[in-house]
């Protein structure tokens, strides 16, 4: 009987080296092979008080650049739930899960804004119908019909015809800074592997990796 102790379909082991080339490689297969958005990650946050709240996000840039640390970065509207969440707790964990690839990645750290010039830059880059979604929306709160959203981005589109969409200063991007990385593959009978890279608290800490039972 074969417990998959050794290696998996695709014949690879979880590397114990650095994670952030680990999960270049496995988000590369990813954006290959998974039918949906690779990006597609769960964010949990919670408030002052500990109560959770999750909610799907797209991560729109990732890698070793990002701070001392590295990181992962998504936008929203910071006045919205998680926004607001984030800002009062600034902790927060991620969940990659690429079924297709039985593969996911658990990712728990600290949360900062990016830069004006960062979400300047990323704002411009999006189509003019999304920004101007992002500036009709008070996201989170209450809606009183489908109408009045519809009536706001009309507004909103008339008001900046002929010229930039500038971007609302609530809207906004965040980057996770990872103290914990885990990786997870998929074994028979349920055997499955996982390895979690934690780094140190110390600014030049380095990172340690060990398996984990599944």
């Amino acid at each position: 009987m074969n417990f998959g102790s050794d290696k998996d379909a695709s014949g690879e082991l979880i590397a114990s080296g650095e994670p952030f080339a680990l999960f270049d490689k496995w988000f590369a297969e990813a954006k290959l092979h998974e039918p949906g958005d690779p990006d597609a990650v769960a964010l949990a946050t919670a408030t002052s008080e500990a109560l959770p709240s999750l909610r799907m996000v797209l991560m729109k840039e990732h890698g070793q650049h990002l701070g001392a640390h590295g990181g992962f970065v998504f936008y929203t509207n910071s006045h919205s739930r998680k926004g607001a969440e984030l800002l009062a707790n600034p902790h927060a964990a991620m969940l990659f899960h690429w079924k297709s690839l039985r593969r996911q990645v658990r990712i728990e750290g600290n949360v900062a804004p990016v830069s004006d010039a960062m979400a300047d830059a990323y704002f411009a880059s999006r189509s003019r119908d999304s920004q101007i979604g992002a500036t009709a929306s008070d996201q989170s709160r209450p809606l009183a019909s489908r109408t009045a959203f519809l009536a706001r981005i009309a507004k909103v589109a008339a008001s900046t015809l002929g010229g930039p969409v500038p971007r609302p200063p609530h809207w906004t991007g965040f980057c996770l800074t990872p103290v914990a990385i885990e990786f997870w593959m998929d074994r028979p009978f349920r055997l499955h592997e996982r390895r979690r890279f934690t780094r140190g608290l110390h600014a030049d800490d380095g990172w340690s990796s060990t398996l984990l039972y599944p």
